[in-house]
């Protein structure tokens, strides 16, 4: 009896069963792909669903194998959020997508793509760095929130009459200052400030009422921003995101060998008290 879960065990835990698992979701995310185009999906529709049901079932097939390594404790295989996640978005396919739910059962075919994750380690690194370090992100956004806000309040004032179409209102400001963010079109903005909207057009030119160039200021408000906003605060993100990657890294090492992990802690004990020791010795060896 034990036999059989152990041989299951030794499946679901091969890297030839976790390959195969992976190409079949690298399959399913093509056929989603394909389904897009309506001719393809008029000429070779049978044969796409035909391959969409096998994929279906493969997965199926993987949830059971899974659930029958962990007898007589089948149940455990829930005790894994990533388990869930697969047993989910198989229960959804399985669901009849008749009538105005058929978006939806597409929708949760696509999900299966994101089951990569779940057989490519270094995705679930960067995935779990990235959920950890949301909470510093958070508070980098909103930094980022009140910088574009004291901008945008500012740029109103100093540029608004010059140029409404991009710095009319604090809303209108704000959508500027944000695509400047990606540095898409920050030039023109820029030389709309410097020359005036009668020398460097404005997008509609009726809006050119009162024409003001205003050089000193354009160039600092612009080069200031730029540089705060993408550099800056870009630069303070990729930090972020890469020392939670490390922390991510060393948490998993740990988890898969704590004995070593273990076993430092101690060599630092003993480090610490071999130099405690020794700066005794030498505050009780005698001055010559």
């Amino acid at each position: 009896m034990s036999s059989a879960p152990n041989a299951l065990t030794h499946l679901v835990e091969s890297a030839s069963f976790n390959r195969l698992v992976t190409g079949v979701i690298l399959f399913a995310g093509l056929l989603v792909g394909l389904e897009t185009y309506p001719p393809l999906m008029e000429r070779y529709g049978p044969t796409l669903h035909l391959f969409n049901n096998l994929v279906l079932a493969i997965f199926a097939l993987e949830v059971v194998l899974r659930m029958g390594a962990l007898w007589p404790r089948p149940l455990h295989y829930f005790r894994s959020g990533w388990n869930v996640f697969d047993f989910l978005i198989v229960l959804g396919s399985l669901l009849p997508g008749l009538g105005a739910y058929a978006p939806a059962m597409r929708l949760l075919r696509l999900l299966r793509v994101l089951r990569l994750i779940r057989t490519l380690p270094d995705l679930q690194i960067i995935l779990g760095a990235l959920l950890r370090s949301i909470p510093s992100i958070g508070y980098v956004l909103l930094l980022m929130l009140l910088l574009l806000y004291v901008y945008a309040v500012a740029g109103v004032f100093l540029f608004g009459p010059n140029d409404p179409f991009h710095f009319g209102n604090l809303h209108t400001a704000l959508l500027t200052l944000f695509s400047i963010l990606t540095l898409e079109g920050w030039v023109d903005v820029l030389r709309i400030q410097y020359f005036g909207c009668d020398r460097f057009e404005l997008p509609d030119p009726a809006l050119c009422s009162q024409p003001q160039a205003q050089p000193l200021l354009a160039v600092g408000y612009m080069v200031s921003f730029v540089l705060l906003g993408t550099l800056v605060f870009l630069n303070l993100l990729v930090g972020i995101v890469v020392n939670s990657m490390d922390e991510m890294r060393k948490s998993l090492q740990a988890a898969q060998n704590p004995h070593a992990s273990e076993m430092e802690q101690k060599l630092q004990e003993a480090q610490a008290r071999l130099n405690e020791a020794l700066r005794l010795l030498q505050s009780l060896e005698p001055k010559r």
